[in-house]
């Protein structure tokens, strides 16, 4: 009988020294990879899950990191290679030939000053002796294969003139131009819309039946694991805590970690009080030393739920007030293609007559692909783009033809928490300063001292130690500095917040706390969101309602729930059928489609 073993990974180590200590990043982590097989690795960041995919590929930056003890055996064409012992000289043999890796951010994995087609043909040139021509037509079929539009074009393009879909294509080719034995692919669809993932997910799989290949996915998101994986190994602070079967994971998790990360995902199925975390099933003490709370998902989830009846009473209080924010006819309007004096000969219709009024203390979703005007509403209604027409009406005053300086009253009551916390944050100053900056600026309290009190106040608020006044952003996690931006928001007592795809590159469990604190603020203070995401469970879960845009314009609108429930146009219901769920009837199909069966009997 044939070996079907790739990759066996012992009692690996990997550990980084920093002057006062030394941190095992990945401590005694023991699993088999196999032909055809793909193994979900999933955990919180610094779980250690990225650093077990880069000591395999011998990428571990040394110093201050190093492979301390362990094996990586591979079973290659010509015996078994321990990947921890080859020299680097033989590791770049392997290295993009026989092992591939698609990195999470396809633009920093890109060289922005070759063209795409290039960057692909240079990977075949360098591990196959082929000539430049035959490079070139082995790359523009590899586009065709990944589903790349106009794969000629492309091959000329540079990677900051296509979408990030389309540079994460560009990155599969590149893993898949030497045909490797294994993949190793990290958190490779985590800022993708919904659709280009489903499309994404479903190339690799292909790609994984053709080349009978191994592939090691990497990722936060269980809901993808569900669909994709046929094993799953759960990491937790550098140690693997369980591993088993897709199957297995899903229905009877053992360890409370993975019972955590299960629950934190938002249902679709049902409306929630607020989501549970890792710490409703486990808790670790001042020694580091855990305890569970052995509740089920279903205990802690069914705990929460709110009926069909608290929610229509709540409506119905909700929109009997007059709307805080209405949006009439709004146009927002980028020209394009400059005659010779400069007139525009067309424009890019980003937001296209767009309707529709915001009531005090709701939650308005606001969903759509990359590429739709979700955020270009959201900045114009912020005057942070100039509307072409229209009117934007908060509490009565239309601010449409206001300018910078009567906006400037308006400020303070209008906020905005972006996506990107680490690009919000100056590098140069402390976060307590970057929250005392609006206070500043608008003349919030009489002094600093007050002012500083004040920041204080919040980063308790939002569940961080005031120490951390003088700390810099790059000494906090994605989801404490997203914390931060969230504090800042606050600083001048808003009462309208727009939060522009601000959970979506935090892991699960992170994700499900950051959103819990949106929802504690907003019943504390009583805030008015509109939350914009291109992933629909987490909207769902926010939005009191919900508008779906495709092209500039509003192509649904209602209840959150509704809309859910019967999508009324074919594009919400692309969207919603895009939606990696994670329920049993997925996993069996899943498992099913790999098997060649018609259905799996558990």
């Amino acid at each position: 009988m044939e070996d079907r073993t790739l990759l066996e990974i012992k009692n690996l180590v990997t550990e980084f020294r920093t002057e006062d200590e030394t941190v095992k990043a990945v401590n005694d982590v023991s699993f088999t990879l196999n032909k055809g097989e793909t193994i979900g690795i999933v955990g919180e960041s610094g779980s250690g899950k990225s650093v077990t995919s880069l000591s395999a590929m011998r990428l571990i930056p040394n110093p201050p990191g190093r492979i301390a003890s362990g094996e990586m055996l591979f079973h290659s064409k010509d015996g078994i290679i321990d990947l921890a012992k080859v020299s680097e000289k033989e590791m770049r043999t392997l290295r993009g030939n026989e092992i591939a890796m698609i990195f999470q951010e396809p633009m920093t994995s890109l060289n922005p000053v070759y063209t795409c087609g290039d960057q692909v043909a240079e990977t075949i040139l360098l591990h196959q002796k082929v000539s430049k021509k035959e490079a070139k037509e082995r790359t523009i079929d590899l586009f065709k294969q990944v589903q790349l539009p106009r794969p000629d074009v492309i091959f000329d393009t540079y990677p900051h003139q296509i979408s990030g879909g389309q540079k994460q294509r560009v990155m599969i080719a590149m893993a898949m131009s030497c045909n490797p034995s294994i993949l190793i692919a990290d958190e490779p669809t985590t800022a993708l819309d919904v659709t280009v993932q489903k499309t994404i997910l479903e190339l690799m799989n292909e790609l994984q039946i053709k080349h009978d290949m191994g592939i090691m996915f990497i990722t936060h998101d269980l809901g993808v694991i569900a669909e994709l994986a046929d094993k799953v190994v759960v990491m937790y602070k550098g140690k693997l805590v369980e591993q088993g079967t897709v199957l297995d994971i899903f229905t009877n998790p053992q360890h409370p970690y993975t019972k955590g990360l299960l629950a934190c995902r938002p249902p679709l199925n049902k409306r929630l009080e607020w989501l549970p975390t890792v710490s409703d099933f486990m808790t670790v003490d001042s020694d580091g030393v855990m305890h569970e709370t052995n509740k089920s998902v279903e205990e802690v989830t069914n705990s929460l739920i709110i009926s069909p009846e608290q929610t229509a009473k709540q409506h119905e209080k909700l929109y009997a007030q007059e709307p805080v924010l209405q949006i009439k006819n709004l146009k927002t309007y980028f020209p394009i293609n400059k005659g010779i004096f400069g007139k525009p000969k067309d424009y890019v219709k980003a937001v296209n007559d767009v309707t529709f009024d915001v009531y005090p203390g709701e939650t308005l979703g606001l969903v759509g692909e990359s590429g739709c005007g979700k955020t270009t509403l959201g900045r114009t209604i912020l005057k942070l783009v100039e509307p072409t027409s229209g009117q934007i009406i908060f509490e009565g005053n239309d601010l449409t033809h206001l300018g910078s300086k009567e906006m400037r009253e308006y400020r303070k009551k209008l906020q905005i928490i972006f996506q990107d916390p680490y690009s919000s944050l100056n590098p140069r100053i402390t976060i307590g300063e970057a929250i005392m900056e609006p206070m500043r600026v608008h003349g919030v309290y009489d002094n600093d001292e007050e002012r500083k009190a004040r920041v204080m106040e919040l980063l308790r608020r939002v569940n961080l130690p005031e120490q951390h006044f003088y700390r810099y952003p790059h000494e906090f996690s994605g989801g404490q500095r997203q914390r931060i931006c969230i504090a800042r928001s606050l600083a001048l007592n808003p009462k309208f917040i727009i939060c522009d795809e601000s959970v979506s590159a935090l892991d699960v469990s992170v994700q499900a706390q950051v959103l819990n604190l949106l929802n504690e603020l907003k019943a504390e203070f009583g805030f008015t969101y509109i939350f914009i995401s291109h992933d629909l469970s987490v909207v769902k879960f926010m939005s009191d309602r919900m508008i779906v845009m495709n092209q500039g314009e509003i192509v649904e609108m209602g209840l959150a729930d509704e809309i859910y429930a019967n999508p009324k146009t074919d594009y919400t219901k692309k969207l919603i059928g895009a939606i990696p769920k994670g329920e049993l009837a997925d996993i069996k199909a899943s498992i099913a489609k790999k098997k060649g069966l018609t259905e799996v009997v558990v």
